[in-house]
Order: structure tokens, then sequence, then C-alpha cells
């Protein structure tokens, strides 16, 4: 399937740029949410007649995302779990919890599906997890998983 970037998408393209993509990606994702139009002459005409306008709608995009990156980037986040005697948790601490905490602590809005984990957090430690905010702007957070002290 071809389809016309409406906004930045990391991996794959800038605004305008005419790209392949697989069928349940486009129809799914990138069209569902308005971030692509079907390739063909008419939609690649008006998206060059609004390039403009969308470009500075990414930028305004980009300018809010740094502010929130900056808010939470190299912040430390701790979690209280019941772990077992080897470190291991019980389950495992998921994005959405994490956004939550963000949320309650820094007063910042993060989505879930903007968490990059790169290992289960299922053990007792710190473990560095990436936000993909925008495909230029990323921060990075500490996740600290403590054992809950017994009385």
């Amino acid at each position: 399937m071809e389809v016309i970037l409406l906004e930045n998408i990391l991996n794959l393209g800038n605004i305008g740029d005419n790209v392949k993509v697989k069928n349940g990606y486009g129809r799914n994702y990138l069209l569902k949410k308005g971030k692509a139009l079907r390739y063909n002459k008419e939609n690649m005409d008006f998206v060059n007649k609004k390039k403009d306008e969308l470009n500075k709608k990414n930028t305004e995009i980009k300018t809010k995302f740094k502010e929130i990156a900056k808010l939470i980037q190299d912040k430390t986040l701790t979690f209280n779990k019941e772990s077992k005697d080897n470190g291991d948790l019980f389950g495992s601490i998921n994005p959405k919890e994490i956004t939550s905490l963000i949320k309650e602590k820094m007063n910042a809005e993060v989505s879930p599906s903007q968490m990059i984990l790169k290992e289960k957090l299922n053990k007792i430690g710190v473990f560095k997890v990436e936000i993909n905010f925008h495909s230029e702007v990323k921060a990075i957070i500490n996740i600290k998983i403590d054992k809950i002290k017994s009385k």
C-alpha cells in the first residue's frame, strides 16, 4: 500500500513523503489515526498545498513534547512491590502503571504506547525506559523497583 505521510514518523518518513507500507499498518494505524492519506494524484496535490500548515502543526506538537521531555528527562520513579527472596517480582510493571505514576508525580501526559521497554520490569533494581514522544523527541527515565519493607 502506498501512502502520503501527514506527519513525521520515526523510521518511516517525513511530512509529504510517499512511502510503501504493509496493508495492515497503513489501513489500521496510519489511515485510521489520520497520520497518512492513500497515495493518489488528488491527495498528493492536497498535501503539497497543505504542507506549510502541516509543518507548522508538527512544530507545535514537537515543542509541546520537548517541554514534557525536559520535565521528565533523567528523573527516577520508584515502585515498591512485593517480591520473592531472589528479587523477582510477583508480576511485572507495565507501561500503564508508569504513565499513571508520571501523571501523578510530575503532572505530565504520557501515553503507554510511547514507552519503549527493552526488558521486562519484573526484578528489583533500576531500569532505563525510553519514551518516544515524537520522531525527533525522546526522553529517558529511570524506574527503580524496591522491595516492600515487611512489618
